[in-house]
């Protein structure tokens, strides 16, 4: 599986939102988009664990690490291989075959033939359902496979769903049918809105789309980014409220899982930032795919709730450009030529919203630059009624809304 040289890169144009460059391609004889994430960590991760001992960590004046310093380091790489040996077994390969066309010359027809790309993906549970990135599973396949931890390849697999392309969450879930007498683990989901700048995590995928299991560390070294992803073919994606982490990049990590020390899943693997940028790679955060996972375990399929508004996040230079008070929220912005700031019939039509109100929570959750509304919004279902607090015309009152799931394209 050959991979060519096409690099999803990030550039930064404006301050408002960076353009997030997406990831490479396999090359034409092997295959379709892959966006892959893998989390490199820095010395020192469980320093301040052991931060009170820093006077046994001196090193000799002959260069040599001290007793302390290898005993820190030791235990470092025993939390490491503790994390991959638990949460390895639950992270898969996923192997994808899709159908492409090779371009016809000198009067030759184009000849059809099967390209083949690979991702990662993990077992959320014991009968065998897979969360990975829509880009991992894309429109149009002919078949997917997944192959285990160790070594053994589940052939009849399903897609249950993927969200829409213009969606900001990159998320897909599979089904193994056909378990051929294997049991699976499902990892356990951590909170990933207590993950903070400077915290430690660990990510397991199928580097390369060759090397399973694949295990780098990192922290976390930003969150609620948004960005645009994008690659050479004129394609975009735009991603809201993802993480930050320092990541040693690798080809097919694209939907595996970004742990925390308790080898909990706070985040999906999904882009990386390209050109001169080094190890900064992004994840959606867990708790942002909660209604999908609700969703797909309850009901089969995958629903996305939505309100069905068009808006902006407000910052202290969007405040001051639409003259509003409120600095922080999400702005209803006035109805404009191509487009509706309230799509008629939608959940917002029914709850009263109005052009330039400013949503500023969704039941106790503030919506701020750490918190969008769609990041907020997916954590909750179809069918779930939330309280909206808006401020209109300078004053703040309640609605309630109930969530509709989001028309398909």
């Amino acid at each position: 599986m050959a991979l060519d040289k096409k690099q999803y890169t990030v550039s930064v144009p404006k301050p408002k939102m960076p353009k997030l460059p997406r990831l490479p391609r396999l090359s034409a004889k092997g295959a379709s988009t892959t966006l892959m994430i893998m989390a490199s960590i820095s010395a020192g991760f469980l320093g301040g664990w052991f931060g009170g001992r820093s006077q046994d960590r001196q090193i000799s004046s002959s260069g040599l690490v001290t007793t302390a310093d290898r005993q820190i380091i030791l235990n470092e790489s025993q939390l490491i291989s503790d994390i991959a040996k638990t949460v390895g077994p639950s992270v898969v390969s996923v192997n994808v075959t899709s159908q492409a066309t090779s371009m016809g010359f000198f009067g030759f027809e184009p000849q059809a033939y099967d390209q083949e790309s690979a991702g990662t993906g993990f077992i959320i549970t014991d009968d065998g359902v897979i969360i990975t990135n829509r880009h991992v599973v894309p429109t149009g396949i002919s078949t997917v496979s997944v192959t285990l931890s160790d070594g053994t390849e589940l052939d009849d697999v399903e897609v249950l769903g993927r969200t829409s392309e213009s969606d900001s969450l990159d998320i897909a879930f599979l089904k193994i049918k056909g378990a051929k007498g294997k049991t699976f683990t499902p990892l356990k989901l951590g909170d990933s809105a207590k993950m903070q700048v400077g915290d430690k995590v660990v990510a397991i995928g199928n580097a390369l789309g060759q090397f399973q299991n694949t295990v780098t560390s990192g922290i976390i070294s930003g969150y609620g980014r948004d960005l645009e992803a994008g690659g050479e073919d004129g394609s975009v994606e735009t991603l809201q409220n993802v993480f930050q982490t320092d990541a040693a990049i690798n080809q097919g990590n694209s939907g595996g899982p970004l742990v925390n020390i308790n080898g909990e899943v706070i985040g999906i693997n999904t882009a990386i930032a390209g050109g001169s940028a080094q190890n900064i790679g992004f994840a959606i955060p867990i708790n942002d795919v909660q209604g999908l996972i609700k969703s797909v375990l309850e009901k089969g399929k995958l629903e996305r709730p939505y309100l069905g508004i068009r808006y902006v996040s407000l910052t202290d230079d969007y405040a001051y450009e639409y003259n509003l008070n409120v600095k922080r929220g999400a702005y209803i912005v006035p109805s404009r030529s191509g487009g509706a700031s309230i799509l008629s019939g939608s959940p917002a039509e029914k709850a009263g919203l109005k052009e330039k109100d400013v949503i500023t929570k969704v039941n106790d959750q503030e919506i701020n630059e750490d918190s969008s509304l769609t990041s907020v919004l997916g954590r909750y279902s179809v069918d779930e009624t939330v309280t909206l607090t808006i401020v209109r015309d300078g004053k703040e009152q309640t609605l309630k809304a109930t969530l509709e799931a989001a028309p398909t394209e």
